[in-house]
């Protein structure tokens, strides 16, 4: 098999695998309550580790209207990838919604890693926009890498929104943001 033919079915392999883990089986109350609860957990762990990774966060989660986070994100890809993950929503830093992140992408890449991602949402029309379903960072969005003293001298982009990730594992040349669609789910 030639050496296009292999890249070519590994890249079919590892898109079949992101959409079937992306893709949820019906689950039972108890399942999907255990969930919830490590969900909140992970959560909250990530909100932690951003904050003590770099201090300088914490006024973003002290002051904007709202925000996501997603405790882990997995991202793989060989010519066609793809990334998915859970978070939850919160609004004045109250609970009030969880959220669904998707991406698919097609060009040069190779690799998996696995990262956290917050997003700060500055006012509520940001919030408002993010909650209506309509939400999606473009091709150009960008994020900030949490390091120490990172947020110092970052600011919302025009449009309210302040993105950092924070490596979790994995090897992949790139951490963009382009292309992920979002689906919000107001808690019951």
């Amino acid at each position: 098999m030639s050496n296009r033919s292999c890249l070519l079915s590994f890249a079919m392999f590892l898109t079949l695998f992101v959409v079937s883990a992306c893709s949820s089986p019906s689950r039972t109350a108890d399942q999907s309550t255990n969930e919830a609860r490590m969900l909140a957990i992970d959560t909250q762990t990530a909100i932690d580790r951003f904050k003590a990774q770099d201090p300088s966060m914490i006024r973003f989660f002290d002051t904007a209207h709202g925000y996501v986070v997603f405790p882990s994100v997995g991202k793989g890809g060989a010519v066609v990838g793809g990334a998915h993950g859970d978070g939850q929503v919160f609004e004045s830093g109250k609970l009030v919604g969880t959220a669904t992140l998707s991406q698919f992408t097609l060009g040069l890449q190779l690799g998996g890693q696995e990262y956290r991602e917050v997003i700060f949402l500055n006012n509520k029309g940001a919030f408002d926009n993010f909650t209506s379903g309509e939400f999606e960072f473009s091709g150009q969005a960008s994020a900030v890498a949490a390091e120490a003293g990172a947020a110092e001298g970052a600011d919302y982009s025009p449009n309210g929104v302040a993105v950092f990730l924070m490596p979790i594992a994995g090897l992949m040349a790139e951490a963009s943001i382009g292309g992920q669609k979002f689906e919000y789910a107001p808690v019951r």
